[in-house]
């Protein structure tokens, strides 16, 4: 086994949390990690964590998706050796954007990507209209012991409507599945509003998140309508409101200095009124990708500590949802530095999101969230001391850290 990660007790006082190396950057041959996705399977009581393994930091030096398992043992993680998914792949393409989702009822763990031409670029797919990006998944039935053959979605699943789509992706980042069995795989494409001709039409190509969606345990797929303004890189979690209703929340990358977000109340089908979130900002370089996860109010909690800073904003915080979320995300306005986790307590207003707990200071990039046993989190970042690129790591914490830092009790040293 290699390295071990030591969880901490609910009463530490919060601050950032200790990091574990899980993909590290090889500077004398320029192998780079990048695009985390991360899952925990509770029945195994095991984390998954994926990532590119590239030559280069660029997009077209990607070659396939890597993979690490950290393991609960006797309240620590023990993580295994990094493993090649070789299989999740097709000949002539690299492996993109890892998207894990399980589905309980089957017990079948999806790892959603997608596979691009050779070396094409993705400026070029957008340039010319020209989609040359695959939708692929493998599956495992033993918790990521071993994985299927990679099964091309693309015809199947999206048809015709690739036509007006200059590319796509998945996620990246975790999918989910709602109370209905519903499985949810976050994706966005890159438009074609207007075409001269057979090539897209200057600046008419914009990028739209949707969801890809499967009612049957994940044996067929259906693509949801986007989501009408311009919005990327999502991730999305389902909200339960007091009366037991389903919402799906989207949290998508934009390049206007803050978050997209819209619900949708069809289960992914459509999403409607999308608007900013203005507490949560975006890097003026164009942004960066987000995880959001939810989970249900902690029982545990007393009525003070359920409470929000008043000074702050007055919603009815404690009766609200039944959902709380959390959002992962560089905080810095100008550039990709110190990785910050939020907490909204009022996932259904978009002015619920509080101050953010910064849990690597220092350049962040992008990061997968995963909600662990009972109020215990993890999240999966790409971090450094002079660049985001240096590692992906990890962090596990107690919903207490985050409570502590952003209300105060006690005060962070």
């Amino acid at each position: 086994m290699g390295n071990t990660t030591s969880r901490r007790s609910s009463n530490r006082i919060a601050m950032e949390p200790k990091k574990t190396t899980v993909f590290k950057q090889e500077q004398t041959c320029g192998i780079t990690y990048r695009i985390p996705a991360l899952i925990y399977l509770r029945e195994a009581q095991t984390y998954l964590a994926f990532a590119e393994k590239r030559s280069t930091p660029r997009d077209s030096d990607a070659k396939h998706i890597v993979m690490r398992k950290g393991t609960l043992v006797n309240g620590s993680i023990e993580w295994s050796s990094s493993q090649e998914l070789l299989s999740a792949g097709l000949p002539g393409h690299r492996t993109m954007n890892p998207c894990p989702v399980y589905e309980r009822r089957s017990k079948t763990l999806f790892l959603f990507f997608i596979c691009i031409k050779s070396n094409t670029t993705e400026y070029y797919q957008i340039l010319t209209g020209k989609n040359a990006a695959r939708l692929c998944c493998v599956s495992s039935k033993d918790h990521g012991l071993t994985w299927g053959k990679a099964k091309d979605l693309t015809d199947s699943v999206i048809s015709k409507k690739v036509r007006n789509w200059a590319t796509f992706a998945v996620g990246p980042g975790h999918g989910v599945q709602m109370e209905s069995g519903r499985l949810i795989v976050p994706a966005y494409v890159y438009y074609i509003h207007c075409k001269c001709t057979c090539i897209p039409c200057p600046c008419s190509v914009k990028p739209h998140s949707l969801s890809l969606y499967s009612d049957d345990r994940g044996e067929t797929w259906h693509v949801g309508q986007i989501i009408q303004r311009v919005s990327c890189e999502c991730e999305m979690a389902e909200i339960i409101d007091r009366d037991g209703r389903s919402h799906l929340y989207c949290n998508a990358r934009n390049t206007s200095g803050h978050r997209v977000e819209a619900l949708s109340e069809t289960g992914g089908n459509a999403f409607d009124k999308p608007c900013l979130a203005p507490k949560l900002v975006e890097q003026c370089s164009g942004g960066c990708q987000g995880s959001v996860v939810g989970f249900p109010v902690p029982e545990s909690l007393s009525e003070d500590l359920v409470g929000v800073n008043k000074d702050d904003i007055n919603l009815p915080y404690s009766s609200d949802t039944q959902t709380w979320l959390l959002y992962s995300h560089p905080t810095n306005k100008r550039k990709r530095s110190d990785m910050g986790v939020y907490l909204n307590r009022s996932p259904l207003h978009t002015l619920g999101w509080e101050k953010p707990w910064i849990v690597h200071h220092g350049p962040s990039g992008y990061s997968d969230l995963a909600h662990g046993e009972g109020e215990q989190f993890a999240c999966l970042m790409e971090c450094g001391k002079e660049s985001e690129l240096e590692e992906i790591a990890f962090v596990d914490f107690h919903l207490s850290d985050v409570l502590k830092a952003i209300d105060g009790k006690p005060k962070t040293p």
